[in-house]
């Protein structure tokens, strides 16, 4: 079950942030990620890398429409170090935040 505590969700091993650069959690695992223990304003070391993968939007298509680029989606290469909850965005995202630091976001409602 998971818990949601200031800007974490603590879940299985993982404490989840939302990254608003990917529009999607990511979770490094403690204790393989040092983490500060303030949930409100968190800090992760080391950096944390979420590689890019391509996802089919309809794997049951067969033939030349299963591997159609209108038929796949890719996320983001996100690179980063969370400190202080700030997440400092690396330049080899691939993301529209590159470059930036931004405050942790809230959680977003669902």
């Amino acid at each position: 079950m998971s818990v949601l505590h200031g800007r974490l969700i603590d879940g299985s091993g993982q404490l989840f942030f939302w990254c608003p650069g990917c529009d999607q959690a990511h979770g490094p695992h403690v204790p393989e990620w040092a983490f500060n223990g303030d949930f409100d304003k968190p800090t992760f070391t080391p950096s944390l890398l979420v590689y890019s993968h391509k996802t089919l939007i309809n794997d049951e298509l067969e033939g030349d429409a299963l591997t159609a680029p209108e038929n796949i989606t890719e996320t983001p290469r996100c690179h980063s170090f969370v400190t202080d909850g700030q997440i400092q965005f690396l330049d080899d995202c691939t993301h529209s935040l590159r470059g930036q630091t931004v405050k942790l976001p809230e959680w977003p409602l669902t």
